[in-house]
């Protein structure tokens, strides 16, 4: 008997992604509200979780666009934001489930060799023509340090 067939019917059924351990997949999580049963028996109660949690990953993610232009983590705290709002709407959880696909095709797109070679040339040719308008500056105007500059 195979593995995907139950054996009290002997028909094949539904199986659910299941991960090896180590394997770097995970299985996919059930779309919806992640609060409490408690939470979630009161249409009251539910809907002030659905707020506060609306209102958390507001300030999350508001701190993370403020942190765009500063310093700080700010696309991280963003994802974060994401992260609060996604244990509570589906919309979130859509976003972050199509965000970690992007986010792994391109770090295997990254770790592709071809690609590798292609950035590390793309650098190297970039860096020859700093240093080469570099040289040009110093060879016509020289070096002066900006507190001996005459006005």
């Amino acid at each position: 008997m195979n593995a995907e067939s139950d054996e009290r019917t002997g028909g094949a059924g539904p199986v659910a992604p299941v991960s090896a351990p180590g394997d770097g997949r995970q299985a996919e999580r059930e779309l919806g509200s992640r609060a409490p049963a408690f939470v979630r028996g009161s249409r009251v109660l539910h809907l002030s979780w659905q707020v506060g949690i609306f209102v958390a990953g507001l300030a999350v993610v508001g701190a993370g666009i403020v942190m765009l232009p500063l310093p700080g983590p700010g696309w991280l705290v963003i994802f974060g934001g994401m992260a609060i709002w996604a244990t509570e709407f589906v919309w979130a959880q859509l976003v972050l489930r199509w965000t970690r696909r992007k986010v792994t095709e391109a770090a295997q797109r990254a770790l592709d060799p071809k690609v590798r070679r292609r950035n590390v040339a793309l650098t190297a040719v970039g860096l020859v023509i700093i240093a080469v308008l570099v040289g040009i500056y110093v060879w016509k105007f020289g070096i002066t340090m900006p507190w001996e500059i005459e006005q």
